[in-house]
Formats: C-alpha cells, sequence, structure tokens
C-alpha cells in the first residue's frame, strides 16, 4: 500500500507526476468532480479530481461534507483557477461513518455562539484551525524564548492552601462529605479532617512558588493552568485559565519592564513568521465580520496592522500619576466621552488604557508605580510611602495585558502590608522566610495566555481561543 503523505508537504514541496496517498476531511465536493481534501496538517486544501465515470455511483454519493477519506492519485499542475496542483483520483477509500444529514456544522457560516455548543467539533472549522494552531505556535514560542535565556521551567502546585492574589475566589479541594462534614465544638467544618488536614483550593497564581524558585535557581518560569471561582459571563473572563509567570533574582521593575517588552516582541514576531497564513485568514475575517459596523464598533487597526504595531514599537513608559494627568487633561476626557471618571488612587479603566495607546502615545505603553492600595501585598513600597513598584503593559484593542511588579524584599515592610491587608502571616509563613533567609530584590509578571491568544488571533471572546472552554455555568465536553 502506498505510504499517506502530509497535504502540507504535498503542496509545499510538490512532485508533479508522482503518486501520492492523502487522507483527509472533505471539505467540499463541487460538481461530483472536485474535491477539496483537508487533513488538518494545513489551512489549506488539496483539489482532489473525480472522474464520475470511473467510481461506483454509490460510493460517490457517501462522499459528503467532512466524510473521512483516503485518495491515491497522480499529481498534476491544475489547469483551473485557485490552484497550481491537483491530484487525479485513481483510487477513494470511505475510512469511517459519515451521516450528513445528522452533522451539525454545515459548510455555510455558522455563529461563534452555535459553535461553542459544539464545541468537540468546532476545530474542525477554519476559524478554529487557525486559532489553535497560533495557540500551539505561542506555547512552543514562549518556551522557546525561556529555554533559550536560561530560564528553568516550573510546575507549580494546582492544588494550594494559599491564595495569592487575595482575591477569595477560588475553587476549594475537599474529601469532605458536602453534606455531613466533621465539624468542630463550636459547628465549623473541621478542616483538619480533610485529606491535606487544612483547607486547599486549586491555584489563581503560581507566582508565590515561583519566587521560591528565582531566589534558588536565579531565573524561572511557570506556564501552567490555573482558576478563579468567578462568576462572571463576560466576554474575557474563564474559570480555567492558563498562565505565563516569569520570576528573576536581583530584577527590580525596570529590569522587569524590559523583560516584558522583549518577551512579547519576540513571541509574537515569532507567530508572525510562523503562521502567515492562519493570521492572513483571520485579518480577513475580522475585515468581513466589520463590514456593516459603525466605525466606533470597529477595531482600531487591522490584525496585522496592531502585531505590527506591538513588534515594531519600543513600549512607552509612563508612571500611573502623570497617567492620571494625562487623561483628566485629554479633550474626550472634558467633553465627557469617557464612560468612567479617574481621580488618583483609583484604577484605570480600559478605554482610559486603550487612549493612552491608540490615541495618546500611539504605541504600547507600560503604566508603572500604581497606588498603594489597588494592588497586592507582595509588591515592593516605594520611598514616597504610596506607591508601589508595580506595572502593566497596554496594548491597543484591549487595555492590559501583563501584570507584574518588583516584589517586596524587605520583610519587616511585608508584614506592614500584610497586616494591612489582612493576608495570613501564620499561613504564609514560609513566603516570609524567603525574605529572612538569603532575600534578595527579584521582580516578575503574569500573563494570561488566553488573553494573548486572543489579542493575537482577534478573537472576541476568550471562550474561542481555548478547545474546551470552563465559565460559570459552563463545564461541558
Amino acid at each position: 500500500m502506498e505510504k499517506r503523505t502530509e497535504i502540507k508537504q504535498v503542496i509545499e514541496d510538490p512532485q508533479i507526476g508522482s503518486t501520492y496517498r492523502v487522507m483527509g476531511w472533505v471539505k467540499a465536493f463541487r460538481s461530483n468532480r472536485f474535491i477539496a481534501l483537508n487533513d488538518g496538517t494545513t489551512l489549506k486544501t488539496l483539489q482532489v479530481v473525480v472522474d464520475y465515470e470511473a467510481f461506483d455511483e454509490e460510493l460517490l454519493k457517501r462522499i459528503q461534507f467532512h466524510a473521512s477519506i483516503a485518495v491515491t492519485g497522480q499529481l498534476v499542475a491544475s489547469q483551473g483557477a485557485g490552484q497550481a496542483i491537483e491530484l487525479i483520483a485513481e483510487g477513494i477509500e470511505i475510512l469511517g461513518d459519515n451521516d450528513p444529514e445528522a452533522y451539525p456544522l454545515k459548510p455555510a457560516r455558522q455563529t461563534m455562539e452555535f459553535l461553542r455548543q459544539k464545541a468537540h467539533l468546532r476545530m474542525r472549522t477554519n476559524t478554529f484551525m487557525a486559532v489553535f494552531r497560533i495557540r500551539h505556535t505561542l506555547a512552543f514560542a514562549i518556551h522557546q524564548y525561556f529555554h533559550e535565556r536560561g530560564y528553568c521551567y516550573m510546575h507549580t502546585p494546582i492544588i494550594t492552601g494559599s491564595d495569592a492574589e487575595g482575591a477569595g475566589e477560588m475553587f476549594r479541594v475537599s474529601t469532605l462529605s458536602p453534606q455531613t462534614p466533621p465539624l468542630t465544638d463550636d459547628g465549623a467544618v473541621d478542616w483538619k479532617e480533610d485529606f491535606f488536614g487544612h483547607q486547599t483550593n486549586l491555584t489563581v497564581s503560581g507566582q508565590l512558588q515561583a519566587e521560591c524558585g528565582a531566589l534558588a535557581l536565579g531565573k524561572v518560569y511557570t506556564f501552567g493552568p490555573t482558576f478563579r471561582a468567578e462568576n462572571s459571563h463576560t466576554s474575557r473572563h474563564l474559570a480555567e485559565f492558563w498562565m505565563i509567570e516569569p520570576e528573576v533574582a536581583f530584577f527590580d521593575l525596570f529590569d522587569d519592564m524590559e523583560l516584558a517588552q522583549d518577551f512579547m516582541q519576540t513571541i509574537m514576531r515569532y507567530v508572525l513568521e510562523q503562521c502567515p497564513d492562519e493570521l492572513e485568514f483571520l485579518d480577513k475575517r475580522i475585515q468581513q465580520l466589520e463590514k456593516n459596523m459603525k466605525k466606533e464598533e470597529r477595531r482600531p487597526m487591522g490584525l496585522l496592522e496592531t502585531l505590527r504595531f506591538v513588534v515594531d514599537n519600543d513600549f512607552e513608559r509612563i508612571t500611573y500619576t502623570d497617567a492620571v494627568e494625562l487623561i483628566k487633561r485629554s479633550k474626550p476626557y472634558k467633553k465627557k466621552r469617557f464612560k468612567y471618571l479617574i481621580d488618583w488612587g483609583n484604577d484605570l479603566q480600559a478605554e482610559h488604557e486603550r487612549w493612552l495607546v491608540e490615541k495618546h502615545f500611539k504605541k504600547p505603553v507600560i503604566v508603572y508605580d500604581y497606588p498603594k492600595d489597588i494592588k497586592a501585598f507582595y509588591m515592593r513600597m516605594n520611598d514616597d510611602g504610596k506607591t508601589v513598584a508595580a506595572m502593566d503593559v497596554l496594548f491597543p484593542g484591549i487595555g492590559e495585558v501583563i501584570g507584574g511588579s518588583q516584589r517586596e524584599e524587605r520583610r519587616d515592610v511585608l508584614i506592614q502590608r500584610m497586616k494591612e491587608m489582612d493576608v495570613s502571616e501564620e499561613e504564609l509563613w514560609w513566603y516570609l522566610e524567603l525574605r529572612q533567609f538569603g532575600g534578595a530584590p527579584h521582580a516578575g509578571f503574569g500573563l494570561g495566555f488566553g488573553r494573548l491568544v486572543s489579542f493575537i488571533t482577534g478573537m472576541g471572546n476568550i471562550r474561542d481561543v481555548i478547545p474546551f472552554p470552563r465559565a460559570a455555568g459552563s463545564a461541558d465536553f
């Protein structure tokens, strides 16, 4: 039997006159003569030409949309428009069952909402083939970036007894009976009887444990699943998502900013080089979707233009205090075009962040030195006593994509911050010991992988950039 050849190889290195055996799914069967065949190795399809008289009529009737087939034939130069080569079918075999009447996906465009209900099948569409190929390429680029620069990849715990963010919105992990848990004398749940001997949850971040690694190995990063029990139904939230979190010893906040810029530009440049077909397809998809939209509803720039905007520009750096003043002096603010007001001490809203990036500086922006009251306990206190050494990286169309900081390495200052923010010293005794024994300045950042994939693919809903989304009220598949 002729060995199977992947369609990508046939298209990229066509040997005219050679006989190939290809396998794939039927994307179209036009005029009972032309099959568009795809096997997932590329977005492109291979045209298979069928001589209707040469094959059994019952066999050809079974070749419907998305049937799985094997074709053996000779590769020739195409005489028609739209493709350079085509395969003249000499043998066709149907590989599996196919029920075209019941198959829920159709060749016509279908809504994202419908496809989310068919998550087990939606990766077969061109849109999701492009998205998940880019997601893979990004993941590879991230590991490659850190490996080439001497970082150690850490697997931080998925089950944890601490809340790194202090948000309290965590999924509990327990083996106790939900109906009849053991109780203490005062009627509270006796967590000492639980599997781990105390209350545990699914992690919201691997950062605190990554700090342990950085203060031993120098440079580490995590890239793993994190969880938040946030009852949100917005297009930007998932209950299960992946985070990238580098942590580096002897780094200050400005080193952290340099790392963030170089990291983002390097991995995005890699995707531009490796996924041109996928990005071009998604760019055209966005253009088609925006045809009938109002100007203010459209993206500030095309997808490819947006990626080049990030890759080709140095990131502007501005303090939070200066950013607030700029926003308050801006025309849209004075003319009340912003939905939200801003005063020193308030967090910036996405509309403020996007104005800084898209209208004022016209480049990506890093805002740093935020008020201490709107940031986490572990961020280093600045000398002014009002701000901490935190930074956010802002991109067009989305606003904040990276949040990072220099960590508080001074044990006494950290204890004071924990008291102010009601963070348990008892639970984080080990975190305090990092400062007590050989503590050193260090910094890092967190980047939500889903948000990054959304930005690079232009997908408007984060549920459409992860194969099987987990969100409030939804854990199917």
